[in-house]
């Protein structure tokens, strides 16, 4: 049987984070070429970026099988399972070792800026599935290339694009001349600046998930050796039983502690919350800032604003490709029902794999919390299972590609915006948020970032 032209081609993966990495083992495992293109000038750059955060999983469910065996031959043995790594743990002790056995399969300073079928635009149907990919990319020094591809998988995450403080979902008015009085990550107050950045001021932090509850322990923690130091907590649901997460009977011990130091921070006075609280408006008022909200209400100024109301994903580079995307979630949209958080039940995230992540275009393929669109949540062992039955197919493999072969606890898919406004006794409050997912043996992973487990579960 003849080989064509692209199948000699190399399968290009954008991303050398835990699931693009994780690619790359399985394509090297199936005897097919990986080519790894990260932005960063290092593997986990975005995981870098939350270094100081530490995940909520053990090390026995963040390292790919696959990802084990390339390590194996190098001396590595994987951190003890039962341990938590943080993000810095993560990137140096797992994700750069891997990459460095990938070697010059991962290449640095590489932003892709578009993909596209070669020669072909979006509107051409003729010849179009037998045409290779072109994958255009610019390098840390400024020069623009192309690299032809047998197939794309997309692992660049969501780091890349926080969700303003708008509540419609688009910058609030006054937010982008606010910006250098505004963040989109939880603070790392063992830096300097960053801790004098937040020292004796007072401090709105916007969002209702894992990494607002980060913020706040963060902030109430200054408060106590920095004087003047305060949080303004502010939600755009109402504060109710769920509002903290699940505490001792979350399954996640790690979650369950932080959701109730976050209720301490309010309790013992380092944290103020208010609440049904949409912002519409960034206003400065002197050297500090007014957060204005759709029903006209005018919060005492702030010095510092500090926004976690999650990520989305960069379709931009992806202009070109036929993408088939749900039009809530921007995620696929056979995969999008599974993981939509305006159901508010807390059912099963299946296991998922080539069928739920295909998309019109044949050959391309959005992974990882990519693949989430505006999901909250996301499974690290979820993701490994995506690239697992991709390179299968992409092998030929029809019928492991199809296999699950992943087990997974049931997971709450909860919280978000479908019933926020539900009043706190109506009969959905005890769905609308995270007091459902807490009970369940959930395993949940900040992928991309900590603010990837928002939505109240």
């Amino acid at each position: 049987m003849s080989v064509s032209i692209t199948d000699q081609l190399p399968v290009v993966v954008i991303g050398a984070g835990p699931i693009g990495l994780a690619a790359a083992a399985h394509l090297v495992e199936r005897g097919l070429e990986p080519l790894v293109l990260e932005a960063g000038l290092s593997a986990g750059t975005a995981v870098r970026d939350w270094s100081h955060v530490r995940l909520f999983s053990p090390w026995s469910e963040v390292t790919d099988p696959a990802a084990e065996k390339l390590l194996a031959p190098t001396g590595w043995v994987r951190p003890d399972g039962t341990t938590y790594p943080s993000g810095g743990d993560w990137a140096g002790q797992y994700l750069q070792p891997l990459a460095d056995v990938l070697g010059d399969k991962v290449r640095y300073g590489a932003t892709v800026t578009g993909v596209a079928r070669a020669g072909r635009d979006r509107i051409v149907d003729s010849g179009r599935d037998e045409q290779p990919f072109t994958v255009h990319i610019r390098t840390s020094e400024g020069i623009e290339e192309r690299i032809s591809a047998s197939a794309v998988i997309d692992a660049s995450g969501t780091w890349s694009v926080p969700s303003p403080v708008g509540a419609n979902g688009l910058p609030a008015l006054g937010e982008q001349r606010a910006a250098d009085r505004v963040s989109y990550r939880v603070p790392d107050l063992e830096d300097p600046a960053v801790r004098a950045r937040y020292a004796g001021k007072r401090t709105a932090v916007v969002g209702s998930g894992a990494s607002a509850f980060t913020a706040l322990a963060y902030l109430a923690d200054l408060a106590k050796e920095e004087d003047g130091t305060h949080a303004v907590w502010i939600l755009r649901r109402g504060l109710g039983a769920d509002t903290y997460g699940g505490g001792e009977a979350d399954q996640l011990p790690a979650r369950g502690a932080l959701g109730l130091r976050a209720k301490a921070a309010v309790e013992d006075g380092y944290a103020s919350a208010v609440t049904g609280f949409r912002t519409q408006a960034v206003e400065k008022e002197g050297d500090r800032l007014v957060l204005v909200a759709e029903d006209g209400r005018r919060l005492d100024p702030v010095d510092e604003v500090i926004v976690l109301t999650g990520f989305r994903p960069d379709l931009s580079f992806l202009s070109e490709i036929r993408l088939g995307l749900d039009e809530r979630l921007q995620a696929p949209t056979a995969l999008a029902p599974l993981i939509d958080p305006n159901a508010h039940s807390c059912g099963t995230v299946y296991p998922h794999g080539v069928r739920e992540l295909s998309h019109p275009e044949q050959g391309i393929y959005l992974v990882g919390m990519k693949s989430y669109g505006r999901a909250p949540t996301f499974l690290a062992m979820t993701g490994y299972e995506q690239v697992r039955s991709i390179t299968a197919a992409l092998a030929g493999d029809q019928e492991a590609a199809e296999r699950v072969e992943l087990t997974l606890p049931e997971t709450g898919v909860c919280g978000g915006a479908g019933l926020f406004d539900e009043p706190e006794n109506s009969e959905n409050a005890e769905q609308s948020g995270g007091g459902c997912c807490a009970p369940t043996p959930v395993q949940t992973l900040q992928i991309g970032g900590p603010a990837t487990t928002s939505g109240g579960c």
